[in-house]
């Protein structure tokens, strides 16, 4: 087939042998991950975004090769009587061939770039995508997203959700993003809360609609002391999630606070929002309004002015919905109810709770402490233990390193200390950042820190010896070391915050 002579030079063709360099190449991948069943992250980023790219590069310089050829022709060698417009003459084979070669390569050009359109979009919205292409920022995250009970959530159902503003908002942001991964510029760990998140409203409650919550909650928690024999010690709780009448809905419990008819507002006098100094109520039912102040930290007229007052939603308390890095005295009575740590090792907790106490330049040397300084302690211990249930202690070792490795990523700084976890209020402040008994209205009105308000113990201690009570009348919480009263008047995170 005979094409135009300005078809004829090393840029054009230098431009076909691109694109039909890369379009073999792109079809051959594509063959591989179908009949193999092979794929990656980099494989998905190299077929459906780089590859395109360099074939339509090369398409792009078949054009601009032409016309350059065309010009030098017009300039150097073609009369002065031939500089007219093409004439088009469907009876020349000239022309014919032409339009064919323009027509059904427009046409194939299309189909191809409509399907690895479609395929480049859904590969940027995949979970893999954002979990495994920048590997080592994104690891903590993906870890514990795996972990989490939003597993089969994908990434961008509430890191973007729906519609057109969002979607080019947050491909804008993704720029900077990967910028910030090719020069290294990123933080460690990095900060949170996520500037600009869509709000809750809008992802969160596309499936968990506040209208429709469940009736109370019974958690049932099972603990480990850190002594000899591991102590286990039980409490179960009802958790007042919405009324004790189901028919009240959400007028009263813990998700009261976004009860339509109410709006909490508070300022946080940090950016993290661990400390909450300005709390504000209002009833959008009668117009009551209550203004709630923290003496010991309170704001000037110019910070509250100029820090942002945030409307209370499900992230406030639900910060870490799908990466929540738990801490060791969980994750290691996690392991031990599991199983993976056998209760029958002599201190096996407290050998857990020294060593992941420490700090570790990166995984793999937290994997050699970790392994090295159990068979130490348990050799100088309890030589005997070692001898005859060695293989129980290598099982523990194994899920210590387990557990270290779902929670605590040392090479980009994250761990339960860098990302706390607002639901509860144990190990972080949490509820107690408003319910402390600190915040106080004019009148003298505070925001209580009275536990049933939350939740009633249903029964609670060690096993053997647990204290059951009545669904009417609830039990007083007993801690379960004796620290007498101190659990009243201290918050719990001023010593669950350490490691014991």
């Amino acid at each position: 087939m005979k094409l135009p002579n300005s078809a004829r030079n090393w840029l054009s063709l230098l431009g076909a042998g691109i694109a039909a360099m890369n379009l073999f190449i792109i079809g051959f991948l594509l063959a591989l991950s179908f009949f193999y069943n092979l794929g990656s992250s980099y494989l998905g980023l190299f077929i459906y975004i780089i590859l395109p790219m360099f074939f339509v590069g090369g398409l792009i310089l078949i054009p601009i090769g032409m016309i350059r050829t065309n010009r030098k022709l017009k300039k150097h060698l073609l009369p002065e009587d031939q500089l007219k417009w093409p004439k088009v003459d469907f009876n020349e084979q000239k022309t014919r061939n032409a339009s064919m070669v323009f027509i059904f390569g427009t046409i194939f050009i299309m189909i191809i770039s409509s399907v690895g359109s479609y395929h480049a979009f859904h590969y940027t919205e995949s979970v893999e995508f954002c979990g495994k292409l920048c590997h080592k920022v994104m690891a903590p995250e993906f870890t514990a997203y795996h972990q989490s009970s939003h597993e089969r959530v994908k990434c961008v159902e509430c890191h973007v959700g729906e519609g057109t503003s969002w979607y080019v908002r947050s491909k804008l942001s993704g720029l900077y993003q990967v910028y910030s991964v090719i020069a290294k510029k990123y933080p460690k760990p990095i900060p949170t809360p996520i500037e600009n998140l869509r709000p809750a409203r809008e992802t969160c409650e596309q499936c968990h609609w506040p209208q429709k919550f469940y009736d109370s909650k019974l958690k049932n928690k099972k603990s480990y002391l850190a002594d000899e024999t591991t102590t286990e010690h039980n409490i179960s709780m009802k958790m007042k999630t919405s009324a004790s009448i189901s028919a009240k809905g959400i007028s009263e419990g813990i998700h009261w606070h976004i009860n339509p008819n109410v709006k909490i507002e508070y300022i946080a006098s940090s950016k993290n929002r661990e400390t909450l100094p300005w709390v504000k109520y209002t009833n959008l039912t009668t117009g009551q309004v209550k203004l709630y102040l923290e003496p010991e930290n309170q704001l000037s007229q110019m910070e509250i002015d100029s820090l942002e007052t945030r409307t209370m939603d499900c992230l406030d308390c639900h910060n870490r919905p799908s990466h929540d890095y738990h801490n060791p005295q969980n994750f290691i009575d996690e392991l031990i109810s599991s199983d993976k740590i056998s209760k029958e090792l002599p201190d096996v907790k407290v050998v857990a709770m020294d060593i992941l106490n420490q700090d570790y330049p990166s995984t793999d040397s937290a994997m050699i402490a970790i392994k090295a300084q159990a068979m130490e302690y348990y050799e100088l211990m309890y030589p005997e233990i070692l001898d005859s249930n060695k293989a129980k202690i290598t099982k523990a070792i194994t899920a210590i390193q387990n557990g270290y490795k779902s929670n605590i990523f040392p090479e980009m700084g994250v761990s339960w200390k860098a990302y706390p976890n607002h639901l509860g209020h144990l190990e972080t402040n949490g509820c107690f950042r408003c319910h402390n008994d600190k915040h106080v209205t004019a009148e003298g009105e505070k925001i209580s820190r009275d536990c049933n308000l939350c939740h009633d113990i249903i029964s609670q201690g060690k096993t053997g010896e647990m204290e059951i009570s009545t669904l009417q009348s609830p039990l007083e919480f007993k801690h379960p070391i004796d620290i007498d009263k101190q659990w009243k008047t201290q918050l719990c995170s001023e010593c669950h915050a350490q490691l014991y």
